[in-house]
């Protein structure tokens, strides 16, 4: 920590010590670099503002994230923000960075806040930045007027001050009310020193399961192959090349095969089916018949 401490103040004083740009030393600097892709001139125009990007990650550092990547990751914006300004619309560079330092920083802290996404969309960034902010307000207001808000109210009023779904808030509300636990911690209620991810459900299928699932398997196979085999020969060929088959084969080239139409051919599929289906149904109340 102290070794962080001792890396920040050294940058910020290094930015302090940077050259001040007028707005036209400014103007020149930028027309360099985005005509000729003059390095130097893109390296006076990120240092002269790392003061405005140091100064930016500082108010973020109340969300935890270490005080070096802040920086780095508004260093980051502002090197996109330098990549795309163009001077010719008549903005200081400064205000169009404002942008990108804040939106690189707050997508770096939301990515590590928790190894749950957060959110991407910009509802879900706004609420995430100024939920608790609105929240105490709101809360603070009531209190005032001597009303006493439930959760739903809370949640209404903030998705409306805010300008985003009710569902948005309510979604935050959850991510923000608690951090990530490993599901190696061992529980505390437990004696015997078993770790939360002993209590979690195998998904695997369980030996009982499988062995149901092999066994009806196999009662089926066995009733269909005894229904195949009250067909004749043609009717098998065709159900097997057109059930059985991947691809399945279609009416009409199998009507070319057995120098039939394609409309017979679907006769005899069909006619074929209803005697699989009888066969089936015979041997399904037989099998009751012996449970009973």
């Amino acid at each position: 920590m102290a070794l962080d401490y001792a890396s920040d103040f050294s940058m910020s004083r290094q930015a302090m010590k940077a050259e001040l740009l007028d707005a036209e030393t400014e103007l020149r600097l930028a027309y360099a670099w985005r005509d000729d892709r003059d390095e130097q001139a893109l390296h006076r125009l990120i240092t002269a503002y790392m003061r405005l990007a140091i100064s930016m990650a500082a108010k973020f550092k109340r969300y935890g994230a270490p005080m070096n990547d802040l920086i780095q990751e508004a260093g980051l914006g502002l090197m996109k923000a330098a990549d795309k300004f163009d001077p010719d619309r008549g903005v200081r560079f400064s205000t169009y960075a404002v942008w990108w330092i804040k939106a690189s920083i707050q997508d770096y802290v939301m990515r590590n806040w928790s190894m749950v996404r957060t959110g991407s969309t910009s509802s879900q960034k706004s609420l995430f930045f100024n939920m608790r902010r609105v929240q105490a307000r709101l809360e603070r207001e009531a209190a005032t007027e001597g009303q006493e808000l439930d959760r739903h109210q809370l949640h209404q009023m903030i998705a409306t001050e805010i300008g985003v779904p009710l569902r948005d808030v309510e979604m935050m509300e959850g991510r923000l009310s608690g951090s990530d636990f490993s599901l190696n911690a061992v529980q505390s209620s437990d004696e015997d020193g078993r770790e939360w991810i002993d209590a979690l459900e195998d998904e695997r299928t369980q030996a009982a399961e499988e062995v149901e699932f092999n066994h009806d398997t196999e009662q089926l196979r066995e009733w269909l192959l005894t229904a195949m085999k009250s067909l004749n020969d043609r009717e098998r060929f065709i159900v097997r090349e057109r059930k059985l088959r991947e691809p399945a084969r279609t009416l009409e080239s199998l009507g070319n095969e057995l120098g039939l139409s394609k409309e017979r051919v679907r006769q005899l599929e069909a006619a074929a089916f209803g005697k699989m289906r009888k066969n089936l149904e015979a041997q399904s109340r037989e099998v009751q018949h012996f449970i009973a």
